[in-house]
């Protein structure tokens, strides 16, 4: 089974993912969390020190090149893995900055999402840019402003995909984000084995 997480930073997916999959091996199962970031932290970084500002288009080519290279090995390693793969963020991260960046959502990427296995479930951890910046500053690792992360939350909403998200409250303590990640994995899982009894059992 193949879950993917977004959300904006500062909303919880890694710290959540981590104790999904813990309590997965944990119950018995087998579970792995993939991440597929997309070295936007770091270029933010050396764009700050260096002073040399990077242009969306130049900051968007970088990222979705890094990106696209995790979510392809992450897939491939998922392909070969028999249990839970919990991946956090997805190429649907950057197409969301993009809309934020004011650039289209091209070709490749919309190409590639076709090509790549669906996931079973992609969730979406809502919760408020005020929140999510508060929370950010109390790690003091990121340095995101409550524009921007407005802008991103916002950048969400205007995917075609978002609609088919299970949305989750990420604003709450972390076990009770942990029990509503739980309760939607578990609904998917029942939901696919239904499926699969029911086409073992069709008539050819």
């Amino acid at each position: 089974m193949l879950i993917v997480l977004t959300g904006i930073d500062g909303a919880g997916k890694t710290t959540a993912a981590r104790a999904a999959v813990e309590a997965a091996r944990l119950a018995g199962g087998s579970a792995m969390l993939l991440r597929n970031h997309a070295g936007r932290r770091n270029m933010s970084q050396w764009s700050a020190r260096s002073g040399i500002p990077l242009s969306p288009r130049l900051a968007d080519a970088l990222e979705t090149m890094i990106r696209t290279f995790n979510v392809v090995v992450s897939h491939a390693r998922a392909r070969r893995f028999t249990g839970l793969v919990v991946m956090d963020r997805h190429l649907y991260c950057q197409l969301a900055l993009r809309s934020v960046r004011g650039l289209p959502r091209g070709r490749f990427l919309r190409w590639l999402l076709r090509r790549l296995p669906a996931p079973d479930l992609v969730i979406h951890f809502d919760i408020a840019p005020e929140q999510a910046l508060e929370r950010i500053l109390l790690r003091g690792t990121d340095s995101e402003t409550l524009e921007e992360l407005t802008a991103l939350s916002q950048g969400y909403r205007t995917l075609p995909e978002f609609p088919g998200f299970v949305r989750i409250d990420a604003g709450g303590a972390q076990d009770e984000v942990l029990a509503a990640l739980t309760a939607a994995i578990s609904g998917a899982a029942s939901r696919a084995g239904r499926l699969s009894a029911k086409q073992s059992t069709s008539p050819l």
